[in-house]
Order: structure tokens, then C-alpha cells, then sequence
């Protein structure tokens, strides 16, 4: 029937990114998680010189075949005067062993993940950083599944990162299109914001949907694939390569 080739031929073009990022050889991708890297990017300022408080979101493209789809992205948050960084992130393995996916330390917040640089997706300071502190700890308390962690299409790293700036909309956190479960909208929802907390989405398990929003622009997701575009960076955002823009 030509309507299921002109579906496949559509999902195989969307493929062509992760493919692209597969065959580039990407360290991530291809490397060995014990001998990877996860020392300081240099990214965070650090706390003994900036007695400030700093808020900043992170993404960096996951290990091993997964990092050819999907970043894994995490919050850091560290109040005025405060030693050290706390990292709010959710971690999939930790499910498998019996723990809970919702994990909550003290660490370098801008470590390499697993031989990737990360990017910073949003970076507050000051007056702004300890207003959103309190905002990021209520927003991780009420996150509704800290014991469950599935890789697409969520709840997943992605689907907590999305779940917390949903509820604080002054990170606004521009999650990139590779960020695959952060359109899993909680407690079985059609309709949400989207991840940056502006504009609205209609996402169906966070497998079929489309975002309009300020900060992302317009994106359609069919199967975790999302691309769209973004004018407001004069971007597009592509499944596997993520957004590509001139801003």
C-alpha cells in the first residue's frame, strides 16, 4: 500500500541522523564505559570563588548505542555560600540493582558523562538561582516516578529533567530534540506545557506529539524521532544530530 512505504520511507529519512552520528565514530558511542572519562568539563564555576548561587542544566549524548538517539541531561543546583554542588539527576541502572532512579549527591556537575562534554542548557545566577533552588527541590520531591526508568519512551533521565523545568519556567531550559522521554508528560497527560515551562504540547505517551512554544519553536515527535524548527534561534532540530542553528 502506498501510504505504509510513504510511512517507512519517512521513518527511515528520519533515521538518517542517528545513523550519521553512529557512523561518526562518536567516542560515546562506541567506547568503553570503564575506561571512559568523567572528570570536571570546566564548565561549573566552582564554589570556593563564587559564593553566589548557581543553577545550571546539563546534556551530554548517552553511552554506548543510545548516544546515536539521546542526550541524558541533569540539574545542579548550589545555594549562596554553599561548598559544593547537589546533582539531581535519574539513572536507569540503579532500578536494575534495586535502588530508586531518582538520584540526589554531592559531585562535580559538569563531569564529563562517560567521555562526552556536556552542554549547558541553562545557567542562573544569584537572586534568580536561590529562587529557583526552592522551586527545583519541590519539583524533585513531587517527580512521580522515582522508582521506575523505561529508555524510550520514557519515563526516563529526559522525563524527570523535563518534569522539573516544566515547573520552573525561569531555567528556561530549551531540552534539545535528542532529549528522547522528555515528552513523556506525567500521570498519563495528553496536554502539558512544554519542557521550557512556555508554550504548550500534546505528546501521547511521549511517543506521538507536537510542542509550540517560544523557546523551542515548533517540534513534532513520532516515535521519540523529534525535529522541527526554531526561529526564534533560526535553528532546526533534527532526531539524532539534535538543534543546529546560527544563534
Amino acid at each position: 500500500m502506498k501510504w505504509v512505504r510513504r510511512v517507512t520511507s519517512f521513518l527511515l529519512i528520519l533515521m538518517l541522523g542517528p545513523v550519521a552520528v553512529a557512523i561518526g565514530g562518536d567516542e560515546n558511542v562506541a567506547g568503553d564505559w570503564r575506561s571512559a572519562t568523567r572528570q570536571s568539563s570546566g564548565l561549573d564555576p566552582k564554589p570556593e570563588t563564587t559564593p553566589e548561587a548557581v543553577v545550571q542544566v546539563y546534556a551530554a549524548r548517552a553511552f554506548s548505542w543510545r548516544g546515536a538517539f539521546a542526550v541524558h541531561t541533569w540539574i545542579s543546583v548550589k545555594p549562596e555560600n554553599a561548598k559544593e554542588y547537589t546533582v539531581y539527576e535519574v539513572m536507569g541502572w540503579h532500578v536494575r540493582h534495586g535502588g530508586s532512579a531518582l538520584q540526589v549527591h554531592n559531585d562535580e556537575p559538569d563531569r564529563y558523562c562517560y567521555g562526552t562534554r556536556p552542554d549547558i542548557l541553562s545557567d542562573l545566577r544569584g537572586a534568580k538561582a536561590s529562587k529557583a533552588i526552592k522551586d527545583i527541590e519541590a519539583a524533585v520531591k513531587a517527580y512521580p516516578y522515582a522508582s521506575t526508568y523505561t529508555t524510550w519512551p520514557g519515563p526516563n533521565s529526559n522525563t524527570f529533567t523535563a518534569f522539573v523545568t516544566r515547573r520552573v519556567p525561569e531555567l528556561e531550559a530549551d531540552l534539545p530534540p535528542t532529549a528522547i522521554g522528555k515528552d513523556y508528560l506525567p500521570e498519563g497527560s495528553i496536554f502539558g506545557k512544554a519542557p521550557s515551562g512556555s508554550g504548550a504540547q500534546f505528546s501521547i505517551l511521549g511517543a506521538l506529539g507536537v510542542l509550540v512554544s517560544m523557546d523551542e519553536g515548533i517540534e513534532i515527535n513520532i516515535l521519540g524521532l523529534s525535529f522541527g524548527i526554531d526561529p526564534s534561534d533560526l535553528a532546526i532540530r533534527l532526531p539524532g544530530v539534535g538543534k543546529i542553528g546560527f544563534r
